[in-house]
């Protein structure tokens, strides 16, 4: 097949941890023909959806991991399978790649399907699981985020559209910090933010589940490092081995069928204690953890699973 990628600049990625970059080399291996672009080079052009990269070839070798061909200018139809690859923030540069995406179907499979990723964001989807997810509240006002930090006692704010752990704060009983915190990032930005009671079960681990076109495959746990609340990799989670819980079996079986049925074909989802924090669709990671703990490749998974909606 014709497998072109859609995500952020390949050159400075870690390849022993990069899922996109592990989704490619499974890809090569498959003898499937890779193209690379970023966000900023797709376009609608008189009726095309077109994309400006490179022809790719990838290696694991440090520094040298993807080989460019020349630069050229493709038709994204002519494409058996789109990746929408690139990490957040979810902001309406990212939504209108998803509304340009959109228009290869259903010629091009793009995945995960970007009508759908544009509706799931991950910290909104799992709203619809409201027995599966600690009590939540999404606001702007700056009263209803007091009330609930006054019912709730410790609480984590973030921002309801951010990635990575990047602005996330825990929010002690009678800590005094809420109001100067919601000045800021009202501030800067027009979204509502989102608040979650604090689970203490993150200081043992906040775990990661893939699920693959809504089955699960596997899970890693990512435990904080010392002084953090937030357990992302990004900023010094350690990955550890875990295996999946009669919950967590119990949670994908709840939000399985759906991520199927609309097409979400690799979602990684957070789960802390009992609860399920978030369902990412965007660009989900853990892969090659995963892959290294359990000795199961989770890409040829991924590709079968895409593979079998092609035909």
């Amino acid at each position: 097949m014709k497998i072109a990628f859609q995500m952020d600049p390949i050159g400075p990625i870690n390849i022993d941890a990069d899922s996109t970059f592990r989704l490619a080399e499974e890809a090569q291996a498959r003898g499937h023909e890779l193209f690379y672009y970023t966000p900023d080079k797709l376009a609608y052009d008189e009726g095309r959806v077109t994309a400006r990269g490179w022809p790719l070839t990838v290696q694991r070798v440090v520094g040298d991991h993807a080989i460019l061909g020349d630069e050229q200018t493709v038709n994204l139809a002519e494409f058996d399978v789109v990746w929408l690859r690139q990490d957040p923030p979810f902001d309406m540069f990212y939504i209108t790649t998803t509304h340009l995406l959109d228009r290869l179907a259903p010629g091009t499979l793009v995945v995960n399907d970007p009508f759908w990723v544009r509706n799931f964001p991950e910290k909104l989807l799992i709203l619809d699981f409201p027995d599966l997810m600690p009590p939540t509240t999404i606001a702007r006002d700056l009263a209803t985020i007091r009330a609930f930090k006054d019912r709730h006692g410790d609480v984590i704010l973030k921002p309801l559209y951010g990635n990575g752990g990047a602005g996330v704060f825990l929010l002690r009983e009678g800590d005094s910090n809420l109001s100067s915190l919601h000045e800021m990032f009202t501030g800067f930005s027009r979204e509502p933010l989102i608040v979650q009671k604090f689970l203490p079960e993150v200081s043992a681990g906040d775990k990661r589940v893939i699920l693959v076109d809504g089955v699960p495959v596997g899970a890693i746990n990512r435990v904080p490092a010392k002084g953090e609340t937030r357990s992302n990799m990004h900023v010094g989670g350690r990955p550890e081995k875990v295996e999946l819980t009669e919950r967590d079996l119990e949670i994908c079986a709840a939000i399985g069928p759906l991520l199927r049925e609309k097409g979400q074909v690799f979602v990684g989802i957070d789960v802390i204690g009992r609860y399920l924090t978030e369902i990412n669709v965007t660009s989900p990671t853990g892969i090659q953890e995963l892959e290294r703990f359990d000795g199961v490749n989770i890409a040829a998974k991924i590709w079968e699973a895409i593979e079998a909606r092609r035909a």
